[in-house]
């Protein structure tokens, strides 16, 4: 069998930003690494039409797996996704037509948690805001700060980032509420709170519960309402789950203290445009997982995926392998598949 051909969809500046220089090196060993020219993100049929020829497509997260695309690739194979978060690949479209789709394992849980705290400080001691005074020769009018060691937070989802800022926020010294329906509630121990309880007793509040048809606007005008007057809220997961408008009314009313944003509903899941210039707001370009350590996790583990399907094995942390019939294109037949070999 010929080498494999993979299409990177990452842009200049993304593959610069997201992806490592010795993976990308390591990932030209095993396939025909064809890149992305056109400087654009690619989306449906103009993905199709760029990875044309390609058994694979490996896509950052700007580039969404669309029916559209899976339509228009009868040569792909696989839509291998370098992140955890799947939300945009519609998959059921994929299965359809036999492409199997992978994610990333997680390996940001520290970097983005270690980003959750930084905003918390940053809010409650108001330093972006004392530092643009600062820089234009003012003097900044803060409230009084708050100390944090002392204070409350409420986590809202316990996954990989949550445990580990749980951890993180009780080695300061702070009460940690934590709301899962899902977690083990024995893990969770004195921890364990229902979503009000975290909504009526934390000064901070950080949503990191996963993005789903049942959590879409959890954060909406009754969440906020419920919230103590003057306390924060942090979203570090996703902006589908924020009511906007609520959570600026909110704000507005100075019913909350302030708010941390790593994501949104702009493009490639970065905070809006309404939240960016206010002084209540510490608004990240959706930079939480932006740290050496994890880029290399997941570049390297996009790597491991790609390498399992060169040398005719099943990938890591792949999403629909039961349907995926075009594997066998690739000599993974069906007898493997069904052995298990996930």
């Amino acid at each position: 069998m010929s080498r494999l051909k993979a299409f990177l969809t990452y842009t200049d500046y993304e593959l610069a930003s997201y992806y490592s220089v010795a993976g990308l090196e390591k990932l030209k060993s095993v396939v025909d690494v064809v890149m992305n020219e056109t400087g654009r993100v690619l989306q449906g049929a103009e993905l199709a039409e760029a990875a044309s020829g390609c058994q694979i497509i490996l896509a950052h997260r700007s580039s969404h797996g669309l029916a559209e695309t899976f339509e228009a690739s009868p040569d792909l194979v696989a839509f291998c996704r370098a992140a955890v978060d799947i939300s945009t690949v519609d998959v059921p479209a994929a299965s359809e037509r036999g492409i199997l789709v992978t994610r990333a394992s997680a390996g940001f849980g520290t970097a983005v948690s270690e980003l959750a705290l930084a905003m918390i400080f940053d809010v409650a001691r108001g330093v972006s805001r004392a530092r643009h005074a600062y820089a234009l020769g003012e003097e900044p009018v803060l409230a009084k700060g708050l100390q944090v060691s002392t204070s409350t937070i409420g986590i809202v989802g316990f996954g990989t980032i949550g445990a580990r800022l749980a951890a993180l926020a009780g080695g300061l010294g702070m009460t940690v509420k934590v709301a899962d329906p899902f977690a083990d509630q024995a893990k969770l121990g004195n921890m364990a709170a229902s979503f009000d309880e975290v909504l009526a007793e934390s000064d901070f509040v950080v949503c990191l519960a996963a993005a789903t048809p049942d959590t879409e606007n959890m954060f909406n005008a009754s969440a906020f309402n419920r919230m103590k007057k003057g306390a924060s809220f942090f979203n570090l997961s996703r902006g589908q789950l924020v009511d906007e408008d609520a959570l600026e009314a909110a704000l507005d009313s100075e019913h909350l203290r302030g708010a941390g944003l790593d994501v949104g509903r702009a493009p490639d899941q970065k905070p809006s445009a309404r939240f960016i210039g206010r002084p209540d707001v510490v608004a990240m370009p959706h930079v939480g997982g932006m740290t050496a350590a994890a880029r290399e996790h997941q570049t390297m583990d996009t790597v491991r995926q790609i390498t399992a399907l060169a040398v005719g094995d099943i990938p890591p942390n792949a999403v629909n392998l039961a349907d995926a019939y075009r594997l066998e294109r690739i000599g993974i037949t069906a007898l493997a598949r069904t052995n298990g070999r996930a």
